[in-house]
């Protein structure tokens, strides 16, 4: 079984990147927040802050008295992906890489001689080389192994700057000492799930049967982790098209009104729709969901003929707010474009009014526009109340497009 993954998983990346770009955060516990608020949440922690007791998700006040001199530093996301496509193109020099995972971890499919663990090796002590020259401050563990599953499982045996080989000799006995929730695609609910059919060690999950993985999972994707336990290789299956385009956003105490409400859903769709644009899709579907603090949620959803159409789209989002309840105190709000299809070979809405069909080159002029002069240079006055709401954020399955997004946030 020949080693056929070379897996690279960036260390604290969000703030290892805010140590590399400023150098007089090297060495120092830092904590990373989208919002310097005491009850805002850590969205990465340096190493020197983990050694504290501070990580992911831990609230700033709970920080500040695990580590009391810990530096908080507001988020940046598009330093992040400028410095994603920076680390990309080192690895390149080294390397193709064969998918990105997400923003802080990409997978290279390892060909011929690259498949001894000699060669292998001085890959991946090249790669180390080439972030030592050209990034200190970030590093990160790599992992080879006979699969993709099994390199990336390999980046967390050993942390930070590692760098762990699984041989087919080494399995299964060598994952024995991880727990469950360490396996990518074991989360909360999947543990429990396994507790009830008998599974409560990765020991007891490597040994049992295809059988009784894929009654756990409900689906072909127990069989395939049996398989990749056991080191075959499965090559990476993208998701076949984009399911949704969504945005949402946790409101500001200023904005958490009717006319707040409206604003920053107005942006949102506005950001949606021109990603949609960018990516030649129409939407079937839209839908509108407000999260209250005084009682539950409200959510409607409406059929939108498949467009890419700002304006439309707009309008269909006023007669879905004229449903929504008033007088209520709301906190977050999201939309979402679903029903997704490429615009080539959709017909435009043949019931759609004169006045609909004039506003459709529109769309199309204010993103040359935005795209030439910058992000969000140009919107709807609608939205316009909401203008330093709702900026970037980085989910963990897409990079973001930084041209799309607000000025404030673009490359620096």
């Amino acid at each position: 079984m020949e080693l056929r993954s070379l897996f690279i998983d960036f260390n604290a990346y969000f703030a290892s990147v805010e140590q590399q770009d400023r150098p007089e955060l090297r060495g120092r516990p830092i904590a990373v927040s989208p919002v310097m608020s005491a009850n805002a949440c850590c969205i990465a922690a340096s190493y020197e802050a983990k050694r504290h007791g501070v990580k992911t998700g831990t609230l700033l006040r709970e920080a500040r008295l695990l580590c009391p001199d810990i530096r908080f530093v507001p988020a940046r996301p598009a330093l992040y992906v400028t410095y994603h496509h920076r680390l990309l193109a080192l690895i390149h020099e080294c390397i193709p890489t064969a998918y990105i995972g997400s923003i802080d971890e990409m997978a290279c499919e390892l060909i011929g001689r690259e498949r001894k663990r000699p060669r292998a090796e001085t890959i991946a002590h090249a790669i180390k080389g080439k972030l030592a020259e050209n990034v200190p401050a970030i590093t990160a563990s790599i992992g080879i192994a006979p699969n993709h599953f099994l390199a990336k499982t390999a980046t967390d045996m050993q942390k930070p700057d590692g760098l762990v080989v699984l041989e087919a000799d080494d399995l299964p006995h060598a994952l024995h000492r991880l727990q469950l929730r360490e396996l990518c695609g074991i989360g909360r609910a999947m543990e429990k799930r396994l507790e009830r059919n008998g599974i409560t060690t990765v020991a007891q999950l490597c040994s049992a049967s295809s059988l009784v993985l894929r009654q756990a999972w409900g689906g072909i994707e127990g069989e395939h982790l049996y398989r990749k336990l056991r080191g075959e290789w499965l090559p990476h299956s993208p998701t076949n098209g984009r399911g949704s385009i969504s945005h949402s956003h946790v409101l500001a105490p200023p904005m958490r009104n009717a006319t707040g409400v409206e604003s920053v859903l107005k942006k949102l769709l506005q950001k949606a729709a021109m990603r949609l644009r960018s990516e030649k899709l129409v939407a079937g579907r839209l839908e509108v969901k407000v999260k209250y603090l005084d009682r539950a949620s409200w959510k409607e959803t409406v059929f939108c003929n498949d467009t890419d159409d700002s304006h439309a789209l707009l309008v269909q989002l006023s007669e879905l707010l004229s449903h929504r309840p008033v007088g209520n105190r709301p906190l977050a709000v999201a939309v979402a474009l679903s029903d997704l299809c490429e615009r080539t070979g959709t017909t435009d809405d043949l019931f759609a009014t004169a006045q609909a069909k004039e506003h459709a080159p529109l769309s199309a002029l204010m993103d040359r526009i935005n795209d030439r002069f910058g992000p969000q240079k140009i919107s709807y006055a609608s939205s316009q109340a909401a203008a330093k709401e709702a900026p970037m954020r980085i989910a963990f399955s897409r990079i973001p497009d930084i041209t799309h997004e607000d000025e404030s946030f673009s490359r620096k």
